[in-house]
């Protein structure tokens, strides 16, 4: 009589399943419904890129000063930004690198696919 084979043994998980916690993955898509407005997700993007006020964002992003401290608010409840006073005006950063990657990968990844959506597009047929 023939013996099917055994089942291979599931492979154990990584110690970064192990240790999630169904807590975890709310407050992971409470970051994620934060970030689904476009200008925090901009703001994010360049405090990535190093360390700003409130005015220079806002004339970056194209949006007034009280608009975007209102987003910084947002962002610092959310333990996502930082703030250090220099002189009268604050200095915002974002301190985790866990957080500067989740958001250039995501822009760089929309970037790149709208560069090859246009290049497909202009491509002779």
């Amino acid at each position: 009589m023939a013996r099917s084979p055994s089942p291979s043994p599931s492979p154990s998980p990584s110690p970064a399943l192990r240790r999630a916690q169904p807590a975890d993955f709310s407050e992971a898509a409470d970051t994620f419904a934060l970030l689904a407005s476009p200008t925090r997700v901009w703001l994010l993007w360049l405090l990535a890129q190093g360390d700003h006020d409130v005015t220079s964002l806002a004339e970056a992003v194209g949006a007034t000063v009280p608009t975007v401290s209102q987003h910084l608010a947002k962002l610092r409840l959310a333990d996502l930004v930082t703030a250090r006073p220099d002189g009268r005006r604050q200095v915002y950063r974002v301190d985790d690198l866990q957080v500067i990657a989740l958001v250039t990968q995501a822009v760089d990844h929309h970037s790149d696919l709208r560069r090859r959506t246009a290049q497909q597009e202009a491509a002779p047929r």
